[in-house]
C-alpha cells in the first residue's frame, strides 16, 4: 500500500435497504458497524457515526471525504444518507463521494467470493435490490481483475423481476432471492449481498482517484423511479431534509469545535 493510500481517511454509510451499514478507515485500519436500517436509520446514523470517529480517533475536518450509497433504495433512505453527508460535509468542510447501490451490491458479491477462496478473476455481476412494490432495482457490471476496476454494462433499471436482463453466465447478487426468487428465471450463481459500508470503502480510493467528488452540495438521491419527486409529501420531504442538513450540519460544528479544543 502506497503511502497516499495510507493517508486516505474516510467515513462510509448506506441506509439504502433494511441494514443501517456504518465504516471508517484511516489508511489500511477500517472499523465497521451494522445497525438496524429502515425508519431507525434517521435518529442512530450520526450517534453511531460520532460514536465511530471517536473509536478510530479521528475528527470529520481530517476525513478525506464522505462516502455514502446515493441510491437506488428506499426514498427515505437515500434522503437520510443525502442529509446527513451534506451535513457533516457542510460542518467539517470537506467533500462527499456518492456511490451507487447496485456498484456496491456488485463489490460486496465479489469480495464474499475471494473471501470464500474463489480466484479474483473477471466477474459479471447482475446486482439487484428489492423496489418494493413489485419490482426490482438492477444494473450489470464486469470486474477486470487486471485492472482492478468495475465497469457499468447495462443502465440501471427498474422492472418486474421476470423482465430481468442479465449479460451471458452472469453472478446474480442481492437482496431479491427470498421474495422474488421463483420469478427469476435467469441461470447463474446466486448470492446474497447488501451494499454494505465496507464495499463503498473499496470502492472509495478508486473512485476519488476518478474525479467523482462533490461538494456537500451536491449529495443527491439517485431514485430511478419517475415518479418520486412531486407529490405534496415528497415536497414535504425535501423540506424536512433541508432541516435535517442544517441540523447536522451544526452537530458537525459543535463535534469539530469540542475535538479542537480538547488537549
Amino acid at each position: 500500500m502506497s503511502a497516499d493510500t495510507q493517508a486516505l481517511r474516510w467515513l462510509a454509510f448506506d441506509t439504502s435497504t433494511d441494514v443501517l451499514s456504518l465504516a471508517v478507515a484511516r489508511g489500511d485500519r477500517v472499523w465497521t458497524r451494522t445497525l438496524p436500517g429502515g425508519a431507525q436509520s434517521s435518529s442512530g446514523l450520526i450517534p453511531a457515526v460520532l460514536s465511530m470517529l471517536a473509536e478510530a480517533d479521528m475528527s470529520l475536518a481530517s476525513l478525506t471525504a464522505i462516502v455514502f450509497g446515493r441510491g437506488p433504495g428506499s426514498f427515505t433512505g437515500l434522503r437520510t444518507a443525502c442529509a446527513v453527508a451534506q451535513g457533516l460535509a457542510f460542518g467539517a468542510d470537506i467533500p462527499v463521494l456518492p456511490v451507487d447501490t447496485l456498484l456496491a451490491v456488485a463489490e460486496e458479491a465479489r469480495w464474499q467470493r475471494v473471501q470464500g477462496g474463489a480466484a479474483d478473476a473477471d466477474l459479471s455481476v447482475l446486482a439487484m435490490l428489492d423496489a418494493r412494490m413489485d419490482e426490482v432495482y438492477s444494473a450489470a457490471y464486469q470486474w477486470s481483475s487486471a485492472n482492478r476496476s468495475w465497469q457499468g454494462v447495462s443502465a440501471l433499471q427498474v422492472s418486474a423481476p421476470e423482465k430481468l436482463q442479465a449479460p451471458s453466465s452472469p453472478l446474480l447478487a442481492g437482496n431479491v432471492f427470498e421474495v422474488y426468487g421463483p420469478r427469476l428465471a435467469m441461470p447463474g450463481d446466486r448470492c446474497q449481498a447488501l451494499p454494505t459500508a465496507a464495499a463503498l470503502l473499496r470502492l472509495a480510493p478508486s473512485l476519488w482517484a476518478q474525479g467523482l467528488a462533490v461538494p456537500a452540495d451536491q449529495a443527491m438521491p439517485l431514485y430511478i423511479r419517475d415518479k418520486v419527486a412531486n407529490t405534496t409529501a415528497e415536497r414535504e420531504a425535501m423540506k424536512a431534509q433541508a432541516a435535517q442538513v442544517a441540523q447536522v450540519a451544526q452537530v458537525a460544528q459543535v463535534a469539530q469545535t469540542k475535538a479542537a479544543e480538547t488537549p
